[in-house]
């Protein structure tokens, strides 16, 4: 093998899940339209407008999204050595409590499976998975599923959204949780989906005008920005010093803000630190990037990536593609450019001279940090 690629950001959902979301009539649910058109999938709320007709809703969902086969030939195209696939949002957050643990368990038994029957062919590329949490249960019931993920061969984290148990991640609930992640030293990749409220962008309106742009571009980032910051301002870091998460898309806007936020946690009169009442975080964010927070390369661009690279380092980025969303709109046998910047961005960003850096980010890290044994 010449260099490593791992793909860390990609999604599946799963047949048992698809079928869940086609028995659905509200966000998220899948509406297949009777004309025999392509199915549309329904997973923002900002996409579920009366005033748009069911079948323009959406995106147009295709096999990609739950076909393995698909997953691997798009590997092959784009010289992918190993993916590690992930459940996409919104996972199992929607799911009523009481139900919550079976299809935990139903979906991660299906990412076992895939995985293994995968790898069990050597002509194929090899498939690890993250595995989903029933985030709408009990924390204790969340706990014993993280438990049993470390008894499949083939899971090496698992994918969480950032409302955690529905009120946000420096909810005190999700302390056994971080505890048990600390623990078994499973990496938790932290994604984003519910965004910002539509106030943010000008109203309902004002999306629907310009599509999945603002809701995409800037809601998500700036998610994953709040909901790590709330988990610095609550201590979770110094309280579990080990914990490893990766932020999707590079971690948002964290790492151009970091300093930003830094100097106003030294400013704010609330803390004890500071003369307040109130206990504030003892760690800095930039050490909080340097040992907590892995990130991932999906940046489409390298001022995004040299953010990245300067608030963390270049052993603690892996490549991702967030495939099967943003193909290609026109021709369908080309590569996608969704993949071709974040290729770019990297090579853009270390230059030939850092070579090594420059397979780090494409496979190492990721080989090393979630413990895949390639070679």
């Amino acid at each position: 093998m010449s260099q490593l690629i791992v793909d860390i950001h990609t999604h599946v959902y799963p047949p048992s899940y698809m079928a869940m979301l086609r028995a659905r009539k509200t966000v998220p649910y899948i509406h297949d339209p009777s004309d025999g058109a392509e199915p549309r999938l329904i997973i923002l709320s900002s996409d579920d407008d009366p005033a748009t007709p069911l079948d323009q809703r959406g995106r147009p969902v295709d096999t990609s999204y739950s076909d393995i086969n698909v997953k691997l030939s798009f590997m092959e195209k784009h010289g992918i050595n190993c993916s590690v696939i992930s459940l996409a949002n919104p996972w199992l957050d929607f799911v009523p409590s009481d139900e919550a643990q079976t299809w935990a368990e139903r979906i991660n038994d299906d990412l076992e499976s895939t995985c293994a029957d995968v790898n069990k062919d050597k002509e194929k590329k090899p498939l690890f998975a993250f595995g989903a949490l029933p985030l709408s249960a009990p924390s204790e019931t969340v706990v014993n599923e993280i438990k049993r993920l470390t008894t499949l061969p083939h899971i090496r984290g698992v994918i969480m959204g950032t409302s955690g148990l529905g009120k946000g991640l420096d909810d005190p609930d999700l302390d056994p949780i971080w505890k048990v992640l600390e623990e078994t030293q499973l990496v938790l990749f932290l994604h984003p989906h519910y965004g910002l409220p539509d106030e943010a962008f000008g109203g309902p309106e004002v999306i629907n005008r310009y599509g999945h742009v603002l809701p995409l571009a800037l809601g998500f980032p700036l998610e994953t920005t709040i909901a790590v910051t709330r988990m610095l301002l609550s201590r979770v870091f110094d309280r579990f010093t080990k914990l490893q998460i990766l932020l999707a898309h590079s971690g948002g806007t964290l790492p151009f803000l970091a300093g930003r936020i830094e100097s106003c946690i030294l400013h704010e009169r609330k803390f004890i630190a500071n003369g307040g009442d109130t206990p504030g975080p003892e760690r800095s964010i930039w050490e909080v990037l340097q040992t907590n927070i892995f990130l991932d390369a999906v940046i489409y661009g390298s001022a995004g990536l040299q953010a990245a690279v300067a608030a963390g380092s270049h052993d603690r980025l892996m490549f991702g593609t967030d495939h099967p969303f943003f193909p290609p709109l026109h021709d369908e046998d080309e590569k996608w450019p969704s993949v071709t910047t974040n290729y770019q961005a990297i090579c853009s960003c270390f230059g030939d001279e850092k070579a090594d850096s420059i397979g780090m980010v494409l496979g190492n890290n990721a080989n090393r940090v979630l413990r895949l044994g390639l070679e």
